[in-house]
């Protein structure tokens, strides 16, 4: 186990669930949940939030709820997204799909592995979600990834915080704190900023998102691309968050999802190196030895964690069907 402060995270060789692509359907929309599982992405998340009208919350929720009963899927993390604390609908959203709300509550096997929390901007719209979720567990053995989002200033300036408590609940077994998204939309319109090709005035967000989230050993999940004919910007952009430790990114239609794949998926090269590295590393340890070099750079626990998530990422997107 590795503490940070006064919560502990689990170690680096958990399971690992590949998000390289994070591709929201709408709940409200029976047709495009039954294409889920021919969308070949890494996790489809079932949307009950900003891709459904205020007006056809009800009827997502009780479409996503029949979805969970008859979607079969393989290799593909099924996820939910609940609507914000700050919006007083997250507690129909669970109460429905997850709780008694709509029948009897939901069987374990067929509830979404991951529930998505958006807008959490302070440590008790955190607190409120967790109570809800015990409560409409009911006792039942279950245990759901979470993935929360920072969509503003107060949610950035507080994401540690947040991950802090997060930490402790997933002690709890609660649920497994698993990611961090960067709702780049809500943020651009929070700081008054004007959104640019490159992305500029996202910078310090982007960097300090990604330096929290993995002293948590979290997994993150980059800003969108909005405009789904420019491939090539999509490209570079997604090139761009890969390199700067990003470990996938939200997509909005199905043309964009190969490209996003393709940049997050280590190369080769990578793989040969996070292979080598970790076949000497064990060689050493075996020898007593002191220092430990690899192909002249010395090498410390950093780097170590960083050849084993390269090839956790590769092994769990290519596990067989």
């Amino acid at each position: 186990m590795i503490r940070l402060g006064y919560s502990t995270v689990s170690n680096i060789d958990q399971t690992y669930i590949p998000r390289r692509t994070v591709m929201y359907v709408p709940g409200h929309d029976p047709k495009k949940l039954k294409k889920i599982p021919n969308l070949g992405v890494d996790c489809a998340v079932l949307e009950c939030e900003d891709g459904v009208a205020i007006n056809m919350k009800v009827q997502a929720r009780k479409n996503i709820r029949e979805a969970l009963e008859y979607l079969i899927v393989k290799n593909m993390d099924l996820a939910l997204r609940v609507n914000s604390c700050s919006s007083q609908l997250m507690e129909d959203d669970l109460g429905a799909i997850i709780g008694s709300d709509i029948g009897e509550p939901a069987k374990v096997e067929r509830l979404p592995q991951t529930i998505l929390l958006p807008k959490v901007d302070h440590v008790q719209e955190l607190v409120t979600f967790t109570e809800r979720l015990k409560s409409v567990k009911q006792n039942r053995k279950y245990c759901p990834y979470l993935i929360t989002y920072v969509e503003s200033t107060q949610g950035l300036m507080n994401m540690r915080d947040i991950m802090k408590q997060a930490a402790k609940y997933s002690e709890e077994g609660i649920f497994r704190m698993d990611g961090v998204v960067f709702g780049s939309d809500d943020f651009v319109a929070d700081i008054g900023a004007d959104r640019t090709s490159d992305a500029k005035e996202l910078i310090y967000a982007r960097q300090k998102i990604i330096a929290i989230a993995k002293a948590f050993r979290l997994q993150v999940i980059d800003m969108v691309h909005v405009d789904i004919e420019d491939l090539e910007g999509l490209k570079r952009t997604s090139i761009e968050g890969a390199k700067m430790g990003y470990t996938g990114k939200q997509v909005i239609h199905p043309k964009q999802i190969k490209t996003v794949q393709e940049a997050f998926t280590p190369s080769p090269v990578k793989v040969k190196w996070a292979q080598e590295l970790i076949e000497g590393f064990e060689q050493h340890q075996k020898s007593g030895k002191g220092a430990f070099v690899f192909r002249g750079q010395m090498i410390d626990m950093p780097l170590l964690r960083q050849a084993k998530n390269i090839l956790r990422v590769v092994e769990n997107v290519h596990r067989p069907s």
